[in-house]
């Protein structure tokens, strides 16, 4: 065979290979789950006295203990507990963890997780109301978890975060440290860039792709790039997905800086799966413009989700916009609510 042939030969496999990759990269499979369960551990807003709602469970309180206990900690912060079920075992990580450890310790052990069942935790992003009582849970129950398990972050979930005060002063948002998390001696770092699975039935996103015209994320948050501030775009920002058997796609945010449209358009690109069952999370629209709530209700009502489920930095008014206008959608979101997917 000559030298020509031998080239062109090689190039064809090549590209064959790289097609395949390509092909095989546009879409996961996440496993289907027969049922999954997501517990809100911590958000901004708790009451006794919200009634259960379609696949919503409200916490019930414990008839043993006294009036003064059992009252749920809320904050502007969250923090999730997810449960799979896959081919009849069940599966469990953390997603996001607040910022007060009393206050979430306690929820958590109100709610009885179970921290030596957990497999994984995952933070959305490197902003404190979402990590900060992260090392401080890990330290008081570090006992009861898994050797190794592992930490999920996105890309520069480590780098000092700040806001634009009023004023044009930067005022820093706080560092997560990678070397806090390290010298517990036990969690195993793993950053996600492409879509990544956690436990069965559940995946992160990987990089959010900012398609939408209105979601360019917010300009008051800043990073800082050598000796210059720029805005934050969140690159590296994660949303859960989940594949609900015979219902659809789960997509859970924890800010949605990179555009909850965004994150429920990226879930759909890698898995090719277009039914949405539920989309929930904080959908960061508390300082945006009523255009663009309206927007964000009308391309999120045009994927038809089955629920939706607003949290943390939603904002009020965005809250009240989706309750009014997909009403038979809606769920109204407390501290200690089980939603069941499903059943």
């Amino acid at each position: 065979m000559s030298k020509t042939k031998i080239i062109a030969l090689t190039a064809l496999i090549t590209f064959a290979f790289g097609m395949t990759a390509i092909a095989n990269a546009a879409a996961v499979k996440i496993p289907e789950a027969e049922k999954a369960t997501i517990t809100v551990l911590v958000d901004n807003f708790y009451s006794a006295a919200v009634p259960p709602e379609k696949i919503a469970r409200r916490y019930l309180i414990d008839p043993h203990l006294p009036i003064v206990a059992y009252g749920l900690h809320a904050e502007h912060g969250l923090a999730f507990h997810i449960e799979t079920v896959v081919k009849g075992v069940p599966h469990s990580f953390l997603f996001d963890f607040g910022t007060d450890t009393q206050g979430v310790l306690r929820n958590m052990e109100l709610l009885n997780i179970d921290f030596a069942k957990l497999e994984a935790l995952t933070v959305s992003h490197g902003h404190w109301d979402h990590y900060l009582t992260l090392v401080d849970l890990l330290k008081a129950k570090r006992t009861k978890m898994r050797w190794g398990i592992p930490l999920y972050v996105g890309e520069e979930a480590f780098v000092e975060r700040f806001w634009r005060h009023p004023n044009g002063t930067a005022m820093s948002l706080g560092q997560w440290k990678r070397e806090d998390i390290e010298a517990l001696g036990f969690v195993r770092i793993v950053e996600v860039k492409d879509p990544t699975p956690i436990v069965p039935g559940a995946y992160l996103t990987g990089r959010i792709e900012m398609v939408t015209e209105y979601e360019k994320g917010q300009p008051p948050l800043l990073i800082k790039r050598g000796d210059q501030f720029q805005q934050d775009f969140f690159i590296g920002e994660q949303a859960v997905v989940l594949n609900i058997k015979g219902k659809g796609l789960v997509v859970l945010s924890g800010c949605s800086h990179r555009g909850i449209v965004n994150a429920v358009k990226q879930a759909q690109k890698i898995t090719g799966i277009e039914k949405v069952h539920a989309v929930m999370g904080g959908f960061h629209l508390l300082w945006a413009s009523p255009e663009k709530i309206q927007r964000t209700i009308a391309d999120i009502k045009a994927t038809s989700p089955d629920y939706i489920v607003p949290n943390h930095c939603t904002g009020f008014g965005a809250t009240m916009a989706f309750a009014n206008e997909m009403p038979d959608q809606f769920i109204f979101s407390t501290v200690g609510t089980q939603f069941i997917l499903g059943e």
